[in-house]
C-alpha cells in the first residue's frame, strides 16, 4: 500500500516541470531551492515556538513548494542525480526535526510526544534508506503515511490550536504522526523482507528482464 498522496506524484510533477523550466532559465538550481526549503522550515519552527501557529503554516507551505520545486528543477534541467536526491532528503529530516522542535518549544506538546513522533518520522525514513540501499528492493514507498501526510496532520493541528487551545489539538497531531509514522516504518520493514526473501515474484521477474 502506498501513501495517499504518493499515488498522485506523477501528475503534480507533470503540473511543476513547466515552473522548474522557469527556474532553470532563471539560473536558480535544484540546491538553492533545497537550501531555500531548510531556511524556511527552520522559520516555521521559530514562528511555532513563538506560538504563531499561523504564521508557521504559512512557512511550512511555502516550505513544502521549495521541496517540490527544486525535483522539478532537476527534471526540467536534467540534472537529478543521486548526490542531489541525498541532499534533498537529509534538508528533509533536518526541516522536520525544526518544526517538532519549534512544536515542542511553544509548550503545545510535551517533550515525549514530540521525540515520539521524530523518532517515528526518521525511522520510517531509514528502513525505506536502507531497503533501497541493500540492491534488492527497488522502491521501499508504501506504508500507511508518507511525509506529505505528516506534514498535513501538523498543519491542521498548528491551524486549529489558536481557536481551541483547551482540547490541545496540536499534540494530539503530533501523536498522530508518531503512530503514522512508526506503522509505516513497520509495514516497510515487512515489504522490504519479503521482497528480499523472495516473496515478490514480480520483482524477481523485472530484475531478470533487466
Amino acid at each position: 500500500m502506498k501513501p495517499t498522496l504518493t499515488r498522485f506524484r506523477k501528475g503534480y510533477e507533470q503540473l511543476t516541470l513547466p515552473l522548474g523550466g522557469l527556474f532553470v532559465r532563471a539560473g536558480i538550481t535544484p540546491d538553492m531551492l533545497t537550501l531555500l526549503s531548510l531556511f524556511l522550515g527552520g522559520g516555521a519552527a521559530f514562528a511555532i515556538s513563538r506560538r504563531a501557529f499561523l504564521l508557521g503554516v504559512v512557512l511550512i507551505l511555502l516550505m513544502t513548494a521549495a521541496d517540490v520545486l527544486d525535483g522539478a528543477t532537476a527534471r526540467a534541467g536534467g540534472t537529478s542525480s543521486p548526490a542531489g536526491m541525498l541532499f534533498d532528503h537529509v534538508v528533509d529530516r533536518y526541516a522536520e526535526f525544526f518544526i517538532l522542535l519549534g512544536i515542542m518549544l511553544s509548550g503545545a506538546s510535551t517533550p515525549g510526544w514530540a521525540m515520539f513522533a521524530l523518532f517515528g518520522m526518521v525511522m520510517a525514513s531509514y528502513v525505506r534508506a536502507r531497503a533501497e540501499a541493500s540492491g534488492k528492493v527497488a522502491s521501499c514507498d508504501v506504508g500507511f503515511a508518507g511525509r506529505p501526510e505528516k506534514i498535513i496532520a501538523l498543519s491542521i493541528g498548528l491551524l486549529l490550536q489558536p481557536f481551541f487551545p483547551q482540547l490541545r489539538l496540536l499534540q494530539w497531531a503530533v501523536i498522530a504522526v508518531g503512530v503514522f509514522s512508526h506503522i509505516t516504518a513497520l509495514q516497510r520493514l515487512l515489504y522490504a523482507r519479503r521482497v528480499i526473501l523472495g516473496d515478490q515474484p514480480r520483482f524477481r521477474k523485472r530484475q531478470e528482464v533487466a
